[in-house]
């Protein structure tokens, strides 16, 4: 019995000298507002060995409870540890994560406060844990303000698809809008054709269409509407609609025989359309535009003159189109020869000389618009005129608008020179 007894408080003498030191970290915690902190402090560390040769401690948490501001636990020193760690120390009051700090404890015989052990400022609760000591993910519901701030945002609905435009249906989840790739979409999230109601005006819109004395057809670069809003001025004077100068089709003017434009006479216009946006009244990109064709006048002076015209509203060349100008002469007469030009705005594209003997001549130009102007080729001949070709650059600016103008002049003013035909064709 008496050796039992010894081997017992022989046991007890090796289990006590075995546990390691403890540090008391004692202190009344404050909130900012001055008053005394109350909750938990959870307190968690991984394995470690407090000192060389000691037990090992297990990776473990403890929680605390602080009342009234009271703190007073008991750990065993860290700063001499194998390897050295520090406690990860999470604090929550009323169920909520409030702050994490990180505590490394030294030996001490007598208590420490908080500001002894802590070793740098506190982070917010919703931030991730370092590794070392971590107790695990931190749950949703507890970081503050988490899971109110995820209810509160949008989220995708059933129509949502990507590479689409989002909108927000009337449950309000995230769509997706569906339509066609030239649609407008609308405020409500529905899609069609782009326009507003509201009024756009044309000013200054040049007439496109031959100027010879003899075309009576002349073209707007877009519809006006209301038809009414139409205003034409030839030469800066107003001119009369219904019929009395001109008449109204579309986008099409048709001159009466009393009011047609003569060679030199300048023809601008006015007017509305009612959605800002529609696109020109031109044939679609891909398919030629015809701008004039028609013919032309006569001439038998011995100077060159106008006898066809051609005129390009501003606005509507741009860089890449091509033009492609065809255009037919007929020569009366023996009495001498003749010559033609082709101007393309006050570049001279064509000069051919004719012997009395021609009767016809022809000749077909292409200009390529660029930035700087056009690069124009040329082919001419007649029925006896040989073929000849031709190529320059032209530098005129288009932008604004310009003129292709074919002039003539004979020898002998006996003889007459007569523009049969001038066509003018864009190609997008």
């Amino acid at each position: 019995m008496f050796g039992r007894l010894l081997m017992a408080a022989g046991w007890l003498a090796v289990s006590a000298a075995a546990a390691p030191p403890l540090t008391t970290i004692q202190d009344v915690l404050y909130k900012a507002d001055g008053t005394r902190f109350s909750g938990t402090l959870t307190i968690t560390w991984s394995s470690f060995q407090p000192a060389a040769g000691a037990a090992m401690i297990p990776q473990g948490s403890t929680v605390v409870k602080v009342l009234n501001g009271y703190l007073r636990v008991q750990l065993t020193p860290t700063t001499t540890a194998v390897p050295p760690l520090m406690y990860w120390v999470l604090y929550t009051s009323n169920g909520v994560n409030q702050f994490r700090e990180r505590w490394a404890v030294p030996s001490s015989a007598t208590p420490l406060p908080v500001a002894a052990v802590r070793v740098q400022s506190s982070v917010s609760g919703n931030e991730a844990a370092d590794t070392a000591g971590s107790s695990g993910p931190v749950a949703e519901s507890n970081v503050t303000g988490l899971l109110a701030d995820l209810a509160a945002r949008p989220v995708k609905g059933p129509s949502f698809a990507a590479g689409r435009m989002a909108w927000v249906d009337a449950s309000g989840m995230l769509g997706s809008v569906s339509g066609n790739p030239t649609d407008c979409v609308h405020v409500d999230g529905s899609t069609g054709t782009c326009g507003s109601a509201a009024p756009s005006f044309i000013d200054g819109d040049t007439l496109a269409g031959l100027v010879d004395g003899s075309n009576t057809s002349f073209g707007l670069s877009q519809v006006p509407n209301p038809a009414a809003s139409l205003s034409v001025f030839r030469n800066g004077v107003l001119q009369k609609a219904g019929g009395q100068d001109y008449a109204l089709s579309g986008s099409t003017i048709q001159f009466a025989a009393g009011s047609i434009p003569q060679p030199g006479d300048t023809l601008l216009a006015s007017y509305r359309v009612m959605e800002a946006g529609i696109p020109p009244a031109t044939p679609p990109a891909t398919m030629p535009q015809v701008i004039c064709s028609g013919s032309g006048s006569s001439t038998n002076s011995t100077a060159l003159t106008a006898i066809a015209t051609c005129t390009i509203p501003a606005g509507l060349l741009q860089v890449g189109d091509r033009l492609d100008i065809r255009f037919d002469l007929a020569h009366a007469g023996s009495a001498g020869g003749f010559s033609w030009e082709l101007h393309w705005g006050s570049t001279t594209m064509v000069h051919r000389d004719a012997p009395a003997s021609e009767t016809l001549a022809t000749g077909r130009t292409d200009a390529s618009v660029i930035p700087s102007g056009a690069q124009t080729s040329s082919q001419t001949w007649g029925s006896a005129l040989p073929f000849q070709s031709a190529a320059t650059n032209a530098t005129d600016l288009w932008l604004n608008g310009l003129t292709v103008t074919v002039v003539g002049s004979v020898a002998q003013a006996a003889d007459s020179l007569t523009a049969a035909n001038l066509t003018v064709i864009r190609i997008p």
